[in-house]
């Protein structure tokens, strides 16, 4: 049981290795990544295709990345947007690892790009373990898979920036209790803040754009409390202190507009 944790480790320190190196090079280049993870059928390339053709409206030069065990059936959604995409093919692998991701960046992703998103496997599991040199990572559950969602999986929930609500139009009709969605949250991730978002109706479409966009220009990310290096160890993406304002329930949430401070890791190039 030691050498398989031994060899677990060691998996995850050359990936922090490359995640650092990934980043660098993003950074030197001007372009934020944003990791974005969730369960299959969370809605997220609905959503990331919205997303992808608002930036093109806004002028903004943004890019996307998607990963699957099998099928371009997201890349193909997701070109539809206008913005350069690349699929992947994890041919098994349920997750990516930094290393890889920067293979398939490379002689690939434009010189202009400024954002670039990358829709991990869908599965909360593997993926949350991995820092892919994002500046921004994204979990997301849409009101279809229950409020315990974040408890069952508080890795993934408790190390985001970010948490996105998909599908937030189905609500009423299954039954969602935001409430108690929310104390999941605060439970795991204490502060973090959480958007809603339905790529049906268009509400709270914009706002994961704006958070990407917010770490581009210079502000401050959440720091998950689970994110905090222990006796100078970390596994996951690395963690800068932030801020946001909070709702008289104490939650971060926001229903078609903003609330707290959208984020920001330093991109260090040196």
């Amino acid at each position: 049981m030691c050498r398989v944790i031994d060899l677990q480790q060691a998996v995850l320190a050359r990936n922090e290795d490359a995640a650092r190196e990934l980043r660098a090079a993003l950074a030197a280049r001007g372009t934020v990544a944003v990791n974005l993870l969730s369960s299959p059928g969370s809605g997220k390339t609905a959503l990331l295709e919205a997303e992808l053709v608002l930036a093109g409206q806004r002028g903004i030069p943004a890019a996307a990345l998607t990963a699957d065990l099998a099928t371009e059936n997201d890349a193909l959604r997701l070109a539809r947007s206008g913005a350069p995409v690349k699929q992947v093919l994890t041919d098994g692998l349920c997750h990516l690892e930094a290393a890889m991701l920067a293979r398939h960046l490379d002689g690939w992703l434009p010189d202009d790009t400024r954002l670039l998103f990358v829709e991990n496997v869908g599965n909360l599991v593997c993926p949350a373990s991995y820092d892919l040199g994002e500046s921004l990572r994204v979990a997301l559950a849409s009101v279809t898979e229950g409020e315990d969602k974040p408890l069952k999986y508080p890795t993934a929930f408790g190390l985001a920036h970010l948490v996105v609500v998909t599908k937030a139009d189905l609500a009423d009709a299954v039954g969602f209790d935001e409430k108690s969605f929310l104390a999941n949250i605060e439970r795991v991730n204490p502060g973090v803040e959480v958007v809603f978002t339905s790529a049906r109706t268009g509400e709270g479409v914009g706002q994961l754009l704006d958070r990407a966009c917010a770490v581009l220009d210079g502000g401050a990310v959440h720091r998950p409390v689970m994110g905090v290096p222990a006796a100078g160890h970390h596994h996951g993406p690395p963690q800068t202190a932030g801020h946001g304002h909070s709702h008289e329930d104490g939650h971060l949430h926001s229903h078609g507009h903003a609330h707290g401070a959208p984020a920001e890791l330093p991109l260090d190039a040196s």
